[in-house]
């Protein structure tokens, strides 16, 4: 089967195994890069289509949406100078590494990133880049032009390091930018590649890293300049009980109450890990309509605490999944990070509280919700053709009876195929146009070269 991707060419995705959405056991007609109808089971498409895909071994679900991600920390995975260290330390220790990255790492990185979350089902890649040392100023387009060469939808947040420990804040000098700079090129990428349309295959948003390494005046700003250009913001917010610290002590409040300060709560912000918040602040956050990205891997990876997820939906923020950086998860693996929020949140609930449901809609549609798009996220007529498509074949799924609830009771971790906007992204559970051996073995060169030097 050749993508689909010629206009007004009807492709009919055919009599699923299984699939996530409301009376399509017959399937879905994709038609451009659009769901244009959903078959019910036993019946066919109302139009005549041009190719039929049989996915009677396949389970269907919408494209995973990764809402928080640093893909440039693929090249230290593992790293010995980090292992077993909480966020501060282990932050401490990284950034006499990530100094050194060059632009040629950068650019494998990312690469090494986008595809994995290709691979793991996910069809729209957002990333927090908040590297900016010499040789890596424009590291948002590469991040761009890479994401557009395997076709991945990004969301990509121009992040930003401002308040160094010069200052009182924990990154190195050699790391930040003052905010002039930061500013600028914040306006100089949202005017070359933000598309606020429907259909987006990039959009931009901006995202001063953590309370502890941007300034006030910063944070201001760059919410005034969002608001400008009608994009997202993105931060760092109640990950550890030493922000909570940091915060009282830097700025005399809690982290929200920070927020607040500086004109973040709104409908346009998500936040990043959201662990640390009493119930006075959930209700306030939900009440502005402040998303919430839970990255449950990393938050045990660094043993940061537990996302209030339940708590946070009640109250009426969005609720999204995120992988966080590949040097605290290990892996940039979402359908991974299903399983994960599932068991985490049956861990903090109860077993009949969070279901496999629950966690596959946090990928999806809550993710979605976070990014302020209505185009993604689900499988209904008029929403883009992101799906990712799994099967059931290996050992570990033998004697599954419910195949959604397989899908993350059992484990799954690779998409047998992938369909973003309606193009086929990875067939045969590899990826279109990219030799992956040689991407891990350049990757992996670098990556040792990196380490040598630190």
């Amino acid at each position: 089967m050749r993508d689909a991707e010629a206009p007004g060419r009807r492709v009919w995705i055919r009599d699923p195994l299984a699939i996530l959405a409301q009376g399509a056991g017959g399937g879905l007609v994709v038609e451009g890069s659009r769901i244009v109808e959903i078959v019910g089971a036993g019946a066919r498409p109302a139009s005549p289509v041009d190719e039929t895909f049989d996915a009677s071994r396949h389970v269907v679900v919408p494209g995973l949406i990764n809402t928080h991600h640093h893909a440039f920390q693929t090249l230290t995975r593992a790293h010995p100078l980090a292992i077993n260290k909480p966020l501060f330390p282990w932050l401490k220790a990284l950034y006499t590494v990530w100094g050194r990255i060059t632009p040629e790492a950068f650019r494998l990185a990312t690469r090494v990133a986008y595809t994995e979350l290709l691979l793991s089902g996910c069809t729209t890649a957002g990333d927090h880049h908040y590297l900016f040392p010499e040789g890596l100023e424009d590291s948002v387009d590469v991040q761009v032009e890479e994401a557009r060469s395997l076709g991945i939808r990004a969301a990509v947040t121009r992040g930003s390091m401002s308040l160094s420990d010069r200052e009182g804040g924990l990154p190195p000098k050699t790391l930040t930018q003052d905010d002039d700079t930061i500013l600028s090129d914040c306006e100089r990428v949202l005017n070359l590649f933000h598309d606020p349309a429907p259909g987006a295959m990039v959009q931009i948003g901006l995202a001063p890293c953590s309370p502890f390494a941007v300034t006030e005046r910063l944070m201001r700003e760059s919410a005034e300049l969002a608001a400008r250009h009608g994009c997202r913001l993105h931060t760092h917010l109640g990950e550890t009980l030493d922000e909570d610290g940091y915060c009282l002590s830097m700025f005399g409040c809690r982290p929200v109450d920070y927020l607040e300060r500086v004109g973040w709560m709104t409908d346009r912000v998500w936040l990043a890990h959201g662990i640390h918040f009493n119930d006075a602040e959930v209700a306030r956050l939900g009440k502005a309509g402040v998303g919430v990205c839970h990255c449950p891997t990393s938050n045990m990876t660094l043993a940061s605490g537990r996302c209030r997820t339940c708590e946070l939906e009640a109250a009426g923020s969005p609720v999204g999944l995120g992988v966080d950086g590949s040097a605290s998860n290990d892996s940039s693996n979402l359908m991974e990070g299903v399983r994960h929020a599932l068991m985490l949140s049956r861990l903090t609930y109860g077993a009949e509280a969070v279901t496999h449901l629950d966690a596959l809609r946090w990928a999806t549609q809550g993710s979605a919700a976070c990014l302020g798009r209505s185009d993604i996220g689900r499988i209904a007529p008029g929403l883009e053709a992101d799906l990712a498509l799994f099967t059931l074949d290996e050992l570990r799924f033998s004697g599954a009876h419910d195949p959604l609830a397989a899908l993350v009771l059992c484990g799954a971790t690779r998409a047998d195929r992938v369909m973003v906007a309606g193009r086929w992204r990875v067939i045969d559970g590899e990826p279109l146009g990219v030799d992956t051996g040689r991407l891990r073995e350049d990757h992996s060169r670098l990556a040792k070269a990196l380490f040598g030097a630190g």
